[in-house]
């Protein structure tokens, strides 16, 4: 069951890795597959970022989910962060440039170009806030900045799916209204991603004080020195076991 999660992140994170991977083939001298896109070819540096650095992010970043893997010092959590933190601010920055400086594709207007950069500039302000938690060891902080930044990358899968439909019926919509279809449909995505991670972050908040609740320390009561038991030792007197409650650093 503890693996349902990261396999349902990788499979929606396929259609966008496959697409990707056609593109970059494309940019490297291979068969054009897809549609030609001239602002792709016109600045490869930032698509090929851009598409690599996703793939990284997306697939290593669902294994972060996995709470066994966030436990130790030199755990896996903490390596695969390292990892994940330049890679989801080059995810986010090379989408960014590339919404700001290269031309409309066709299908996509201004309010396309205005989601994305809004919902690309909250992924990086995730990104930072969650580095500035874990600075400060405030771990469910950190964990809930980076839920989102990942909400936040993974939107291109929840995009591809909820796009289907609207490629099925496009041709009932009128030319007029295709652009704002379209982005709508794209913003919705983001927004449904962050609505699942937002859920999951209050989730993972109700259970750590049950979990730190069943591995509290058991108090015992022993009776103090009275005048009818003058004799006790005050350095027997126990008040709670050594054991402390483990953290779940998120």
């Amino acid at each position: 069951m503890r693996w349902l999660v990261p396999t349902g992140l990788i499979l929606l994170s396929l259609i966008p890795i496959i697409s990707g991977s056609l593109r970059v083939t494309e940019l490297a001298g291979g068969p054009e597959v897809l549609p030609h896109a001239e602002r792709f070819s016109v600045f490869p540096l930032p698509v090929i970022t851009h598409i690599v650095t996703a793939a990284l992010f997306s697939i290593l970043g669902a294994f972060q989910f996995l709470p066994g893997l966030r436990r130790g010092r030199r755990s896996w959590h903490m390596l695969a962060g390292r990892v994940l933190i330049p890679a989801g601010l080059l995810v986010a920055l090379s989408g960014l440039w590339m919404a700001a400086f290269s031309d409309l594709p066709a299908g996509d207007g201004p309010l396309l170009l205005v989601l994305r950069i809004v919902f690309g500039t909250y992924m990086v302000v995730s990104i930072v806030l969650g580095v500035r938690a874990i600075i400060g060891r405030r771990f469910a902080e950190h964990g809930a900045w980076m839920t989102r930044a990942y909400a936040l990358g993974v939107a291109a899968g929840t995009q591809a799916i909820l796009l289907i439909p609207v490629s099925i019926i496009a041709g009932s919509i009128p030319a007029s209204a295709h652009e704002v279809v379209r982005a709508l449909v794209m913003g919705l995505a983001w927004l449904v991603n962050l609505t699942v991670a937002e859920f999951a972050i209050r989730r993972r908040a109700r259970q750590t004080p049950r979990k730190r609740r069943a591995a509290a320390p058991v108090r015992t009561s022993v009776p103090r020195p009275s005048a009818s038991h003058p004799h006790t030792p005050k350095e027997h007197i126990v008040t709670s076991s050594h054991f402390t409650p483990a953290e779940d650093a998120s």
